[in-house]
């Protein structure tokens, strides 16, 4: 059994899970199933958003800061880092521009968290 606090709302639940059985995790003390779904999620495959920055060319600023578009999978998150590394992309950028389409094969891109005007 494992306590953890969901944190999928404001409301910050106590979840209690059972993974004795990971085929059958079972939560509760959530108020909403949002944290049944992210209590089973934790202990089964555990996924977080990933946030960094990539160079910008020919912008009014040097940096562009990125975020994956949805959670991927912890254990990819430094792999997923490593694919941003020299990633450079010319300006202008807009919000939610693609910068990296499918880290790492998992369905999930890399998109701009700002707009950039070119120089």
């Amino acid at each position: 059994m494992r306590e953890m606090i969901c944190i999928c709302c404001p409301m910050g639940c106590r979840l209690m899970v059972d993974d004795s059985d990971l085929a059958d995790v079972k939560v509760s003390g959530n108020t909403c199933p949002r944290g049944a779904k992210y209590g089973k999620e934790e202990v089964v495959c555990p996924k977080r958003m990933v946030t960094s920055v990539v160079r910008v060319e020919g912008g009014d600023v040097a940096m562009l800061s990125v975020k994956t578009k949805d959670a991927i999978e912890k254990s990819k998150i430094f792999d997923a880092l490593d694919a941003l590394k020299g990633v450079s992309v010319n300006a202008p950028v807009k919000i939610g521009d693609v910068v990296v389409k499918d880290v790492l094969g998992t369905g999930v891109d890399f998109i701009a968290t700002k707009n950039v005007s070119a120089r």
